[in-house]
């Protein structure tokens, strides 16, 4: 955050919050509520169908994720699965190459109406790009959480596409966690 006092940084934050848009598949721009609504009723309805849900994110956004692993299956019952474990990870890393990662263990582990939810600040990384490819075609759910650029390529990929209006990193991931908080509280 790039403000001089806490005060002015809380200021700046909550502009952020009050701009955060939501949208769906087809590029419609929801209202702020009704949108995290229809995410909860996606969280809701894997819950009720016992299915899976596995979370991804790269850096600061995979240290988030894992904590909504935490919360997810601690508060909400949740089967929920982070895939970023450093022998597996690695692995994949390894055989594949980093940008295949991911799409290569939801490619081993996705089951149709698994969700997945793929957090990247700037929206651009390429393994989470290609991880939700591979979410689509296996007949996941997806939810994005993306930030800085309107025009992020991930920002156009999920079901429900949370989009916070900043280019600070601290801005945006304090913001994802937020919004992931509100859902995993709302849900339980």
């Amino acid at each position: 955050m790039k403000s001089s006092t806490f005060i002015d940084a809380l200021q700046t934050f909550r502009q952020v919050l009050a701009a955060t848009e939501l949208s769906a598949a087809n590029g419609e721009v929801l209202a702020l509520q009704a949108g995290l609504d229809t995410a909860l009723g996606m969280l809701r309805q894997v819950r009720d169908a016992g299915r899976d849900v596995y979370l991804i994110g790269n850096g600061g956004s995979a240290a988030l994720v894992a904590h909504v692993q935490n919360d997810l299956v601690n508060k909400t019952r949740l089967r929920a699965h982070v895939l970023h474990e450093p022998a597996l990870l690695t692995c994949m890393s390894n055989d594949y190459g980093y940008q295949h990662a991911y799409a290569n263990l939801l490619d081993r582990f996705l089951r149709p109406g698994d969700l997945l939810v793929a957090v990247s600040s700037a929206g651009r990384s390429a393994n989470i790009i290609e991880a939700v490819a591979v979410a689509r075609a296996q007949g996941a759910t997806v939810l994005t959480l993306s930030g800085f650029a309107a025009a992020n390529p991930l920002r156009q990929l999920g079901d429900i596409n949370i989009w916070l209006p900043s280019d600070d990193y601290g801005e945006v991931e304090v913001g994802h966690q937020l919004v992931l908080h509100y859902l995993s509280d709302a849900l339980v």
